[in-house]
């Protein structure tokens, strides 16, 4: 898989960092998800969190990197 950069809102540019994939997909860095409610709650719902997943947490002013219509 190769990642293009799209942009960061860091001013130490690691994470969060948002990235665009050669498969049409989107990549986040971001912050892992350890709160318990969070993990239960996304675990709760149909189809849950399966155990090749996990929760990132990214500021939604990252997202104005997001190509749009994209």
């Amino acid at each position: 898989m190769q990642l293009k950069f799209l942009g960061t809102t860091s001013n130490s540019g690691s994470c969060p960092t948002l990235f665009l994939t050669d498969r049409g997909t989107y990549v986040v860095q971001g912050y892992v998800v350890t709160d318990p409610e969070a993990i239960a709650t996304a675990q709760a719902r149909e189809g849950g969190l399966p155990v090749t997943e996990t929760l990132v947490e990214i500021p939604v002013e990252l997202l104005k990197f997001a190509p749009q219509g994209a």
